[in-house]
């Protein structure tokens, strides 16, 4: 019965589609052509936008500038472990640690489910790639790329910053910190061009819009909470 309902339901779309039709005038067709000329140009905008803010900002480890703080998106769990992706963002931090260009590593995703707790599987990473669990800072509230840019500002008062995530976001990412208030410099882990790849370099076209409007609005996260001591105290415990 299920199958039957599915199949009736796409019949009835392709029936949708088969009744369309293409404007019957020149002059109907020209504008169907602007339409979609203007739609495209809107929807490049933001990511535009995006490349500009992030210009001269992002490179690889090597090219990285030293800072105290490097910041590491959350990008999932599998059983409980870092995905590669989540995991290959990792690596590039745990080099930047051992190369001494930053000292602190705050890692920012998602704990909103007992069950879900990215924050801390990042952590147990790091620590078993090499970076002491003293200069780890968790936020467990960054829910999405402005979160995680305005808690590091307004939380955890990260001024300066080196962003690590993969090279299809990591503008999003400079361009959203910067809007924070953050000096940023971004990291863009190489992957390859593989189904994950493109699957994230189309999601970003579709999120570029919305990180405009964060930029532009300036929304509150959707957790704020009080100022944690989390980077202070790490960069204090690692200067004696």
């Amino acid at each position: 019965m299920r199958f039957a309902a599915v199949r009736a339901a796409g019949v009835r779309g392709l029936r949708r589609l088969a009744a369309l039709r293409l404007p019957r005038t020149r002059r109907g067709r020209r504008r169907l052509v602007q339409g979609v000329v203007a739609a495209c140009v809107l929807a490049l905008v933001p990511a535009t936008w995006m490349r500009l803010e992030a210009g001269g900002r992002v490179g690889s480890v090597a090219d990285a500038p030293a800072r105290e703080v490097a910041v590491v998106f959350g990008a999932g769990l599998w059983e409980g472990r870092p995905t590669p992706y989540l995991a290959h963002r990792l690596d590039a931090a745990a080099e930047l640690y051992r190369a001494g260009k930053v000292r602190v590593v705050l890692v920012t995703g998602d704990n909103s489910r007992v069950e879900y707790d990215e924050p801390d599987a990042m952590r147990a990473y790091l620590t078993g790639h090499g970076v002491p669990d003293g200069r780890i800072v968790s936020d467990y509230a960054g829910f999405d790329s402005w979160d995680s840019c305005v808690r590091a500002k307004k939380i955890f008062g990260v001024d300066r910053a080196v962003l690590v995530s993969q090279g299809f976001h990591i503008h999003r990412a400079v361009a959203l910190c910067r809007s924070a208030g953050i000096d940023a410099y971004g990291v863009g882990v190489d992957e390859p061009r593989d189904a994950t790849w493109y699957y994230g370099g189309a999601r970003e076209l579709a999120a570029s819009g919305k990180a405009a409007l964060d930029a532009l609005l300036r929304p509150d996260p959707r957790f704020l909470g009080p100022r944690e001591p989390g980077v202070a105290e790490a960069l204090a415990t690692g200067a004696r």
